[in-house]
């Protein structure tokens, strides 16, 4: 999939979008900025699988990127299912990356990159939340494999770097006290704006004991939180989510 917006008379606006495969996407009218569900028909992601999100966040216009629901990463009998994102946000352009949880299911194996290149006086909000297995069908990971990387730039210049893998025994990964103490969920969060150290304060608040929320710029706000379930995660994100979006959360989230 492919999306570029534009400015058009002081307002932002689709520029180009072309989508092939199970990929496909609705935009929802909304009162400022363009915002795109995107939506994958296929239900899922298996090994073999390969999807592609290419975007462009044009000089003063702002674009939202979620999903209608939760994805999944099912079984793979083969291979890796991959999932690669770049974006690049022009200058005063704002970019709020925003997919609902994917959930991983025994026996996947998923690969994702997600690289967003920002220019100088750029913002972005950027979430990925993980389900561990769906608990309230008594799934166990017993087998899987998840390698998650998040590359964010500045001008040119690297600001965050992320990486995640684990492989085998989820469940029993999970159960270590210096990973996640029986987390079946976890999200990251990071907030690059000018206003970020303003918000610091407020985030932490809606934290639990499971989070924790640092300044790594003045620009750089950085969120990691594990939670017990679905549930219990989206109690503590929701409202951090509303804060640092301007209250502009996508409609498919309160669904």
């Amino acid at each position: 999939m492919t999306l570029t917006t534009k400015d058009v008379g002081g307002r932002s606006a689709i520029d180009r979008f072309r989508t092939s495969g199970s990929f496909k996407a609705l935009f929802p009218r909304r009162q400022a900025g363009v915002e795109a569900i995107v939506l994958n028909t296929g239900g899922g992601i298996t090994g073999g699988d390969r999807f592609d999100i290419m975007a462009g966040v044009g000089a003063g216009t702002h674009l939202t990127l979620t999903t209608q629901a939760a994805e999944r990463a099912y079984r793979a009998a083969q291979g890796w299912g991959e999932v690669q994102s770049t974006i690049s946000v022009a200058a005063r352009a704002t970019l709020h990356w925003l997919p609902q949880e994917l959930i991983l299911f025994n026996g996947c194996a998923l690969s994702r990159r997600l690289h967003i290149d920002l220019a100088a006086e750029a913002r972005a909000l950027v979430v990925e939340p993980v389900i561990f297995g769906r608990t309230a069908m008594g799934e166990t990971l017993t087998e899987a494999a998840f390698r998650d990387m998040i590359h964010i730039d500045r001008a040119g210049r690297p600001i965050y770097r992320d990486a995640t893998r684990m492989t085998g025994d989820l469940a029993a990964r999970m159960r270590r006290a210096a990973i996640g103490q029986g987390a079946g969920a976890m999200v990251s969060l990071i907030y690059a704006a000018p206003d970020a150290p303003a918000h610091l304060d407020a985030v932490r608040a809606h934290l639990p004991d499971t989070g924790g929320a640092s300044l790594l710029a003045d620009d750089l706000l950085v969120l990691r939180l594990v939670a017990s379930g679905a549930h219990e995660l989206r109690q503590s994100l929701l409202p951090i989510l509303d804060r640092l979006s301007g209250n502009s959360l996508p409609v498919s989230w309160r669904l």
